[in-house]
């Protein structure tokens, strides 16, 4: 059973029934039908198509076509032919009912052509759609079926070379102006800002200097390109055509823009030239789907109704192509497609004969006119009529593939080409940066230039760019330390506190991909000196960064407000490098900070939208200072980490002795408290700790010891000598002072 996986979107295939109220006709199993086109099990529709025409007297022209979409999309085209032969014996087929018959013939003919078989072995036509069944953005310029893959350099939502590279908040980059009106990201689905939104999103600097410098003509040709889009959405023909003509001449080998050239031709009348574009697309893109279905749904045109790729540009006034004129046209430009006169005429001696006054039932009427008027009088050799098989028998295709049986007859047409089109004829040079998509574009040698893509902040080359909402590209540690102290661009000067608030900082992956693929070499020693500072930083045994501000205990919470910009930075260090942990030290006029400490490790960060932040922290351990020392701004120690005596035999009991004592005391002191006074105490340093049962477990002692003495009324000096010893036999006793002390100055 062929099936294809890909949803489809409803409205491609459905075609409203003759006769709805016919009996035999079941809706229900339609609707079972319909959602088996949508899960791309087309074999299962066709069965129930056959099965509704079957049980009715006089076939159905809707289900007629429903059965033959089904089946071009499982890529059974002879049988599909059958079943649109029998619908056009009903009523004539139109330009937009056979739009699926030739997307499935394109596609055949290229899958044969360059051996490509997909999962499951079936030809059909795949349309790449989102989970609504809506064509994806990505997609939506290709008409949903572009099938040359991007490469790093192409927008995703207009296929093409990026012109104006604008960076989303996310990091994915797209042309500026192909971001009006889109609000999420196709990538990550993020919403956009309202800014980017609305296209207030600004130019990559960096990026667009790149790309110019790289693909110098086709980025010219895609200026040409944009300028030429809107001089004609402003129904300025002869401007827009001027700048078409510079960008051909600039990028010849660009399909889409010969395309959009040929449409503007055929808009302006200029048929011949449109003609012209057309050849020299079929001959670069002879197997394109797309390329294809614009010519037949070119050829199939009528004045006053548009298909699906041809919709009506201006309104009434629009003019679309005439077929009198373009088949006119095409007897002139036939020969240089490289279509052979005998071919031609072997799919003309295929047709039925001309006498017969039965028209063919795939034959259309270009104007609409009834068979046999209008058009061109008695020309019957190139009426206004034009039979659709000898149109497919000039298609090119590998010899012995895709025949299919004629109405009526026992003959049968194969679709073959002269020969294979020559990568010179194609113009598929990997050589040219304006090669097709396939070849991939790539980057001169000579072009490449480290100091095109360094931060300008630390003259080294970028690591982890990002890019702020100005266009500007930074390292991402350069640009976080700028904005500690000054929320502006360092460039530009633009006030970036909005991006400041959100830390939005994601990385520009556009410009990573450039540097992995093109400065591999460059990059790993840019990153080999990040990881040594990384490491240099973690190594808290060496160097520990000093916050100079309270006193701080072990097993003590204590909450900082960080807003100068040398703590941010000394903060963000101790949390990208995992250690958590810096120290904490009073101020000392001579030596800058005192020579004792206590390490502390963050728990929680929370910042402000001005980069302000609350951290909450919590007591490590002991520390004494050896040396001083600063690195960017803040200070630095070398440390020694203290470490209580440990005291045995009668010492130890008596150490015990006094330890139960002391906490004794302390508890009876703090219960004599007033209740506002504990309750301000305990809504900062918590409830008195229980007693350890072994005093000397922990390496700086008893954690209640360490609660009394943050919470006692005393000078810094004082803590700071009592953090200082390494006996907890003396500092019980010092304790025990402090608290007959404050027991006697009680007010009674």
């Amino acid at each position: 059973m062929a099936t294809e996986s890909q949803p489809l979107h409803g409205e491609l295939f459905v075609h409203p029934l003759s006769n709805p109220q016919a009996s035999g006709i079941c809706p229900e199993m339609l609707e079972v039908a319909e959602v088996a086109n949508l899960a791309g099990d087309f074999s299962l529709a066709v069965e129930i198509y056959s099965s509704q025409l079957a049980d009715l007297q006089q076939p159905d022209r809707g289900l007629c076509l429903r059965k033959a979409d089904s089946l071009a999309r499982a890529g059974r085209v002879s049988e599909a032919l059958d079943s649109y032969c029998t619908a056009a014996n009903l009523e004539k087929l139109r330009p937009d009912e056979l739009r699926l018959l030739v997307e499935s013939i394109a596609r055949t003919l290229r899958e044969k052509e360059l051996n490509i078989s997909s999962g499951n072995g079936n030809t059909a036509c795949q349309v790449k759609t989102t989970g609504n069944g809506a064509a994806d953005g990505a997609e939506r310029d290709a008409e949903g079926f572009e099938e040359e893959p991007l490469d790093m350099f192409s927008c995703h939502l207009c296929r093409c070379l990026l012109h104006e590279p604008a960076t989303l908040d996310c990091g994915h980059t797209f042309c500026r102006l192909c971001l009006v009106d889109v609000k999420d990201c196709i990538h990550c689905k993020r919403k956009l800002d309202k800014n980017d939104a609305d296209g207030g999103q600004r130019i990559n600097v960096v990026l667009s200097g790149l790309l110019e410098k790289w693909f110098e003509a086709e980025s010219g040709a895609r200026k040409h390109w944009v300028e030429a889009q809107g001089l004609w959405k402003k129904l300025k023909y002869t401007d827009a055509l001027h700048h078409f003509n510079e960008a051909v001449a600039l990028a010849p080998s660009l399909g889409s823009l010969r395309m959009q050239r040929a449409k503007l031709h055929m808009e302006m009348s200029n048929y011949s030239l449109a003609v012209q574009d057309s050849t020299s697309l079929c001959r670069s893109k002879p197997l394109s789907p797309k390329v294809l279905s614009e010519l037949f749904s070119s050829v199939f045109e009528r004045d006053d109704r548009p298909t699906p790729l041809h919709p009506l540009q201006g309104g009434g006034t629009s003019r679309l192509i005439k077929p009198p004129a373009l088949f006119s046209s095409l007897n002139t430009f036939t020969p240089r497609l490289g279509w052979s006169s005998t071919e031609s005429e072997l799919s003309a001696s295929k047709a039925p004969p001309a006498g017969n006054t039965s028209p063919s039932p795939l034959s259309l009427s270009p104007g609409g006119d009834a068979p046999g008027g209008g058009g061109r009088g008695g020309d019957g050799k190139e009426g206004s009529s034009k039979s659709l098989l000898s149109v497919l028998a000039a298609l090119p295709a590998p010899p012995g593939g895709l025949k299919r049986r004629y109405s009526g007859e026992g003959t049968s047409i194969s679709f073959c080409p002269r020969s294979k089109i020559s990568r010179a004829e194609a113009g598929c040079s990997s050589q040219s940066p304006t090669a097709g998509k396939n070849c991939g574009r790539t980057v001169p040698s000579e072009l490449l230039d480290s100091v095109d893509m360094e931060c300008s902040l630390c003259m080294r080359l970028f690591y982890e760019p990002v890019a702020t909402p100005c266009g500007h590209t930074f390292c991402l540690k350069c640009l976080e330390r700028c904005l500690d102290h000054n929320p502006n661009c360092p460039l530009c000067k633009e006030n970036l506190a909005e991006y400041l608030a959100t830390r939005g900082y994601n990385k520009t992956l556009l410009m990573e991909e450039v540097l992995q693929r093109y400065l591999g070499d460059e990059l790993g020693e840019r990153k080999k000196i990040h990881e040594e500072e990384i490491k240099e930083l973690s190594n808290l045994n060496q160097e520990v960064p000093i916050f100079v501000c309270t006193m701080a205990f072990p097993t003590i919470p204590c909450p900082l407000h960080v807003f100068e910009p040398r703590y941010r930075l000394m903060i963000r260090r101790s949390m990208e490098t995992g250690t958590k942990q810096f120290g904490m030290c009073i101020a000392d006029d001579l030596k800058g900070f005192a020579d004792y400490g206590c390490m502390l490790e963050v728990r929680d960060v929370k910042f402000f939208p001005d980069g302000r932040s609350v951290v909450d922290t919590i007591g490590v351990s002991r520390f004494k200072v050896l040396s001083h020392g600063q690195r960017d701004g803040y200070n630095t120690a070398k440390i020694e980490y203290l470490e209580d005596k440990k005291e045995e035999g009668e010492e130890l009991l008596e150490l015990l002795k006094l330890h139960d004592s002391v906490y004794e005391q302390a508890n009876s002191w703090f219960t004599s408290l007033r209740d506002a006074m504990k309750n301000q105490i305990v809504s900062h340093f918590g409830h008195l700790p229980t007693k350890d049962p072994e005093p000397q477990a922990l390496p700086s002692g008893p954690a209640w010891y360490w609660w009394l003495l943050a919470v006692l009324p005393l000078e810094s000096r004082a803590q700071l000598t009592i953090l200082a010893m390494t006996s907890l036999k003396d500092r019980l006793v010092a304790i025990r002072r402090v608290l007959i002390f404050v027991t006697r100055k009680k007010p009674r």
